[in-house]
């Protein structure tokens, strides 16, 4: 629970000190609301369903460049 905790701490800590870790954030943001808003759409179409895929792999890719700069931030842990 402790390591959770800290971990919304360094993101909180990132989005207030750190521009580039903040764009990420708000594109990830964008790209989640994006698919759910294709997610309500009963059926959709080919060119939907292609937009979804595009969304989800750009979704991933910022949420890893997320996680990199949160390694690079993350205090080290000595054994």
């Amino acid at each position: 629970m402790m390591e959770r905790n800290a971990q919304e701490e360094l993101k909180a800590h990132l989005m207030a000190t750190n521009e580039e870790f903040r764009q990420l954030a708000t594109k990830h943001s964008e790209y989640a609301r994006q698919l759910d808003s294709l997610e309500q759409l009963p059926h959709l179409t080919y060119d939907q369903e292609l937009e979804e895929t595009r969304l989800k792999k750009m979704k991933l890719r910022v949420k890893d460049q997320m996680e990199a700069i949160l390694s690079q931030n993350r205090p080290q842990q000595v054994a």
